[in-house]
């Protein structure tokens, strides 16, 4: 499955905002992921998390991070979930607001492992 992340730090709302994106259609599994455009993503689900709780799990680890960013709706693979926990860190050494969109597939893991 070929899935993306979108994720947005607000500095003035205080909160982190992730959002997971996915290519449901099968029709597209032969498009190749370079050519894929934004309305070929569904979106899956949202999670808003409170800054001051992110922050404070920064600080005890990365580990701590990703159980914080994993909830019954988000709930990244390990390999995901680490590059997801490490970007957040990126945008929390931010002062101003910014975001990153994460691309995944699945087929690269395949390749890997």
């Amino acid at each position: 499955m070929r899935q993306k992340y979108s994720i947005y730090r607000n500095v003035g709302k205080k909160i982190l905002r992730i959002r997971e994106y996915a290519v449901l259609d099968k029709d597209l599994k032969k498009i190749p992921s370079d050519e894929l455009r934004q309305d070929h993503f569904s979106f899956l689900c949202e999670e808003t998390y409170e800054s001051e709780h992110i922050v404070s799990s920064i600080s005890r680890g990365i580990g701590d991070l990703i159980q914080t960013l994993r909830t019954r709706n988000i709930f990244p693979i390990s390999p995901y979930a680490g590059k997801i926990a490490e970007s957040v860190i990126e945008l929390y050494r931010n002062s101003e607001n910014c975001s990153v969109e994460l691309f995944f597939n699945d087929v690269d893991l395949v390749s890997i492992g």
